[in-house]
């Protein structure tokens, strides 16, 4: 059961016109007893598969708070539900802000979301930290210096997806799938870097909304190109939805999917783990459904916590493996705070993780950070689903970076 304050519920009822009132002097979120931290997840809707995120989060600090908290001060973690729509997001925001007066945002999910709120946390310097989403916009700390990523983005995920199809099918043609949006278009952009002039010759894209019910069209329609490479660059919904389409069809690419999209739990079990045998897609956090991980201490580690906090939880599912990274990053970072957690060092210790290693990382992977770098997982590996689990293959790789 989740704690009056550390709370997931649906935020209605405010205006969607979303202004911050004036900063008190005061440390906002912070007394001798506590931290209050906030963040948006969508525990309803089509992208509800994404809320164990949240769930996750929350017994975290439960853990947190029961040996002792940090620095002699509990977490006090509210977490709101806004379905991944981007007006929910921004009256969430508004009362974690204004009403619930959190210290920081800690894990908000989705890209549209978390774009919809950037500017206004930026402008009233309100650390929005270890977010999940690789949009590439959420790297550039020039324009948003309170803000920070988790993972690679997916600009990069795309141009690393474009460098594999030109050594893999040279001269093939590509067809994407991407939502509509920042997500989506990343991965294109991505794709655009790599193939330069040759793109408009070599790629035919079809982009979906996210409120679509299926993708059904799309993908008949990017089929009818001649494409011998598939690219979904699409969520959980939408790449489960492709991966079942496209093996009923008969139609056999080269098939990427992108990495958020890569849950065992939430997306290949629903599509129908056959069905998605030889898909390739990009991983930087070690796969519990990996034999080769079964006897491996850092997840052993991790097992015990779900059957301790979260005991029925799917342990395929690999979002709670990319919570987990989230965590012991934040957990780390106001560690690192030595009992000063105002805003201004709160940001200051998140920008200061070097080759921080945390266990669910793949091996040679670590958490970096500094005051121009807001990136903080930058590398990956190549993997192919088998059926049972991801078995990866090459060498770590990363995209370009953006400057």
């Amino acid at each position: 059961m989740i704690g009056r304050r550390s709370v997931i519920c649906s935020a209605v009822g405010i205006s969607s016109a979303w202004r911050f009132g004036a900063a008190r002097a005061d440390t906002p979120g912070v007394t001798a007893t506590d931290i209050k931290i906030g963040n948006t997840m969508p525990y309803s809707g089509p992208g509800s598969a994404y809320g164990v995120v949240g769930h996750f989060e929350a017994a975290w600090f439960k853990m947190v708070n029961e040996t002792g908290g940090i620095a002699g001060r509990r977490i006090d973690f509210i977490s709101y539900d806004d379905s991944l729509t981007p007006p929910r997001t921004v009256d969430a925001m508004r009362r974690l802000v204004e009403d619930d007066r959190v210290a920081f945002i800690f894990g908000s999910l989705g890209t549209a979301s978390n774009a919809a709120v950037v500017d206004s946390l930026n402008r009233k310097k309100i650390p929005h930290m270890f977010i999940f989403t690789g949009g590439s916009k959420f790297g550039d700390y020039r324009k948003y210096p309170w803000t920070i990523g988790l993972v690679p983005t997916y600009r990069a995920e795309g141009q690393v997806y474009a460098k594999y199809v030109l050594q893999q099918a040279p001269g093939a043609k590509i067809a994407i799938l991407y939502l509509n949006d920042d997500f989506g278009k990343d991965y294109v952009a991505g794709f655009r870097d790599v193939l330069g002039g040759d793109f408009d010759r070599m790629v035919t894209a079809a982009s979906y909304e996210y409120s679509d019910p299926t993708i059904d069209n799309q993908i008949t329609t990017l089929q009818a190109s001649g494409a011998a490479v598939f690219v979904a660059a699409a969520p959980a919904k939408a790449t489960a939805q492709s991966i079942r389409k496209v093996h009923d069809m008969g139609w056999r690419p080269l098939f990427l999917i992108a990495n958020p999209s890569t849950s065992v739990g939430a997306v290949l079990k629903p599509a129908g783990p056959e069905k998605a045998v030889g898909v390739i897609s990009a991983g930087f956090v070690k796969d519990p459904s990996d034999p080769g991980f079964a006897a491996d201490p850092d997840m052993q580690e991790w097992r015990s916590f779900m059957a301790n906090y979260l005991p029925g939880a799917d342990t395929s599912d690999l979002l709670y493996i990319n919570a987990y990274v989230a965590c012991k990053t934040i957990t780390r970072v106001l560690m690192q705070c030595e009992g000063d957690f105002s805003r201004e060092n709160v940001l200051r210790q998140a920008e200061n993780l070097h080759g921080f290693e945390v266990p669910a990382l793949l091996p040679g992977i670590s958490v970096n950070t500094g005051p121009a770098d807001h990136i903080p997982v930058k590398t990956f590996r190549l993997q192919r689903w088998d059926g049972a689990s991801w078995v990866r293959f090459g060498e770590l790789v990363e995209g370009v970076r953006e400057s």
